[in-house]
């Protein structure tokens, strides 16, 4: 279940994950990345796709990063996406409830990621953070960069 705060289970690693996603133009090719952060130890995470939308690659970030740990971990992801967190923070039990309808009873967008996403977090205990992009976290401006270049990547 997600959650803003969760204490840590014992035993449990503490990972660290920044992850950014983006397009140009929305929709267009996009790209993803994420940098996971363990024990002092990174590692960096990065794809693209032909045709996307922003969100699309947001979300991936996110999944792809908690589906790269081997196991069960504490994990704190930094977010630009108010959409990504608002989404596993708060809508996803009304989408759930509603049978992947939104609030105005269309289908929720994304659902094959949403799911992917909720799969993904069911094995850890996330804290979800959002960071104001493009506002100088070293971090975030560096997974921004990865996505930029996956994105970049696919014409060259």
């Amino acid at each position: 279940m997600a959650s803003e705060v969760d204490g840590p289970a014992a035993g449990e690693p503490e990972v660290e994950i920044w992850t950014d996603g983006g397009c140009k133009p929305n929709p267009g090719p996009g790209g993803w990345a994420a940098v996971l952060r363990f024990r002092g130890r990174e590692r960096e995470l990065s794809g693209a796709e032909l045709v996307t939308t922003n969100n699309r690659m947001e979300l991936t970030a996110a999944a792809a990063a908690l589906e790269a740990l081997t196991r069960p971990c504490r994990v704190v992801l930094h977010t630009d996406s108010e959409y990504v967190r608002n989404g596993i923070t708060r809508w996803h039990t009304g989408w759930v409830r509603r049978n992947w309808r939104n609030a105005a009873g269309d289908p929720v967008a994304n659902i094959d990621l949403w799911q992917r996403l909720l799969a993904a977090e069911k094995r850890h205990v996330v804290e979800w953070r959002w960071v104001r992009g493009h506002s100088g976290d070293p971090m975030n401006e560096r997974a921004d960069r990865l996505a930029t270049a996956a994105r970049e990547g696919l014409a060259g």
